[in-house]
């Protein structure tokens, strides 16, 4: 009797330090997660456009197919990256983490040249080219891989860069959770927003009450501002990440003087008001100043991308031979 109560006892004190493991690895990830915020933000406004022109009865089962497609990005390809990284080659998490977010800089400062300056892109001309519908359906989703797996290794790299983990195991599982956690949130956002204007739709001629029917109405107006809305928000999150993640890359290389001078003049703005809204307008005023930076190095990155990098790109993998 004796010895089962001290096997039950043990297997109790197993289950606390269990327990306590997986209370860390959440609140771990959660810290970590709260990191990527711009990124996911960013992420659940570019999805929704991988599912225009698609009948609606395509839309979940597109999106499903994304979501596999991202959590097979962050769990098996880029997970196991980001744990050597962190325990082989931690130097190397400063740069790359500067070069995820050079490529949020030049995404924020490219949609705004777009709008600025709109033409016309040989993306849709290529999708206008597509007749049959499930051949263009597969080319979409390969697309909105593809631009995940870019976003998803950001987000990876930013959770590992917050992570303070004790071993191996406990970096693997929040890096796993913050995955997992992150890929439910961003398409299951983004599976809410493109039905939205069907279920709006459906109250609208279903609905009980009057009020009922009115809101549905509502709601499909309202989507497509809803979009817009979202969209510019996204290319804010951009360029607020984006240039964050430069100045404190060049903040941990040695080259701290913007980011100090951006901390000075929050302060000061900060301190222009009342004490009770002076830690809100010193993060609005840091954020937005982060965000300018990140447009203006965005900007200086179009023409190197777009007139170098790509036509390099294309030479190497053989696309221009195709054509």
């Amino acid at each position: 009797m004796s010895g089962l109560l001290a096997l039950l006892d043990d297997v109790a004190g197993i289950a606390k330090v269990a327990a306590a493991s997986v209370d860390d690895v959440v609140a771990a990830a959660g810290k970590a997660g709260a990191k990527t915020a711009g990124v996911i933000i960013d992420d659940a406004a570019v999805t929704p456009k991988y599912v225009q022109g698609f009948a609606p009865a395509r839309e979940l089962p597109i999106i499903w197919r994304i979501a596999r497609g991202s959590v097979f990005n962050k769990v098996v390809l880029l997970l196991p990256v980001a744990l050597l990284l962190a325990n082989f080659a931690p130097w190397m998490i400063t740069p790359l983490l500067m070069l995820g977010g050079s490529y949020l800089c030049f995404e924020g400062a490219e949609k705004i040249f777009h709008v600025l300056f709109p033409h016309g892109s040989h993306v849709i001309k290529e999708d206008m080219a597509i007749r049959e519908p499930g051949q263009l359906e597969e080319q979409k989703v390969k697309g909105a891989i593809k631009t995940d797996f870019i976003l998803s290794a950001e987000i990876m790299t930013i959770a590992l860069a917050a992570v303070e983990a004790p071993n191996l195991w406990m970096q693997a599982a929040t890096l796993a959770v913050v995955g997992v956690g992150v890929t439910v949130a961003v398409y299951g956002s983004v599976a809410l927003i493109v039905k939205m204007d069907d279920i709006g739709l459906y109250m609208a001629q279903n609905a009980f009450t009057p009020i009922g029917r009115g809101f549905g109405r509502g709601l499909v107006k309202a989507m497509p501002m809803v979009m817009k809305v979202l969209s510019v928000v996204g290319t804010a999150a951009m360029l607020w990440v984006g240039g964050s993640i430069l100045i404190h890359g060049m903040e941990e290389l040695g080259f701290g003087w913007l980011g100090h001078h951006i901390h000075d003049w929050a302060y000061a703005l900060g301190h222009t008001v009342s004490e009770q809204w002076t830690g809100a307008v010193e993060w609005i005023s840091k954020a937005a100043m982060d965000g300018i930076f990140g447009l203006a190095y965005g900007l200086v990155l179009i023409p190197i991308a777009t007139k170098i990098i790509a036509p390099l790109m294309e030479m190497f993998s053989g696309a221009d031979k195709q054509h």
